[in-house]
C-alpha cells in the first residue's frame, strides 16, 4: 500500500459512492449473511449484540477476507490472474448461501457497471469484481476498499434495523461507531495478500448454514 499516494478526487469518491449506493442495482439489501437467523435464534437480541456480531464479521471474517480478494485482483497481472483469484474467493464461501450472495451481487455489480463504463467486466464474485472495476477506472485502491467494508457494514446495520429491530437512531450510530473499524481493516488487509486468509466468525458461518433451511425469513441469505 502506498502511503504517500494522492488524495482520491471528487469524481473518484463521488464515483464510489455511487458504486457503493443502496441505489445502485446490486441488490445488497436482500441479503442478510445470517444475520436473520442469529437474530430469529435469540443470539442477537439488541443493539450491543449486533454491534459484536458484526464487528467480529468484519474484521475475522468475511470482510477482512473480501478486501484481500478485492486488492488482490486490483493487483493482478492479467486476466488469468484475475480468474485465479475469483476461484478462491468462490472456494473461501463457507455455505451455500454465501457463495450465492456473492456470486448473485458480483453479477449484478458487474452487469451495472460495464453499462455505465467503457470496460466490460463479467462473470465474477463480488469482491473480485469491484477490485477489478476499480482498477479499469483508475480508482484508488485504500478508498475503494474503505468504501466497501462500511457498505458491507451499512448493509448489516439495515438488517438490524429491520429485524431485531433497531431504531433510526441506533442503527446510525453503529455505522459511526464502527466505521473505524473499516478504516482499519482496509489499510491492515492492503498491507497483506491471499496467503493471509483466513475466518474465526464460525458462529456467523454457521447461521448462514442454518439459514437455508429457515422456516420463514424475510431476506435470502
Amino acid at each position: 500500500m502506498e502511503t504517500d499516494a494522492p488524495l482520491a478526487t471528487a469524481t473518484e469518491t463521488l464515483t464510489l459512492a455511487q458504486w457503493f449506493s443502496p441505489a445502485f442495482p446490486v441488490g445488497a439489501f436482500a441479503y442478510s449473511h445470517g444475520l436473520e437467523w442469529a437474530i430469529d435464534s435469540g443470539s442477537v437480541s439488541d443493539c450491543a449484540a449486533a454491534q459484536a456480531w458484526i464487528a467480529q464479521v468484519l474484521e475475522h471474517g468475511t470482510g477482512w477476507n473480501d478486501v484481500l480478494f478485492l486488492a488482490a485482483s486490483y493487483r493482478a497481472e492479467d486476466e488469468i490472474a484475475v480468474q485465479e483469484v475469483d476461484a478462491i474467493a468462490r472456494a473461501f464461501a463457507a455455505s451455500k448461501e454465501r457463495l450465492k450472495e456473492s456470486n448473485l451481487q458480483g453479477a449484478a455489480f458487474c452487469k451495472a457497471v460495464s453499462a455505465l463504463s467503457a470496460f466490460t467486466i463479467e462473470g465474477l464474485s463480488y469482491p473480485v469484481a469491484v477490485g477489478c472495476a476499480s482498477r479499469y477506472a483508475n480508482l484508488p485502491l485504500e478508498l475503494t476498499a474503505q468504501m466497501y467494508v462500511q457498505s458491507f457494514l451499512s448493509n448489516l446495520v439495515s438488517v438490524a434495523m429491520r429485524l431485531i429491530p433497531l431504531g433510526q437512531s441506533d442503527g446510525q450510530g453503529l455505522i459511526r461507531d464502527l466505521t473505524p473499524l473499516c478504516i482499519k481493516i482496509a489499510e491492515t488487509a492492503l498491507l497483506h495478500n491471499l496467503d493471509h486468509l483466513s475466518s474465526t466468525t464460525f458462529l456467523a458461518d454457521i447461521a448462514a448454514m442454518k439459514h437455508e433451511t429457515q422456516y420463514s425469513r424475510t431476506f435470502r441469505t
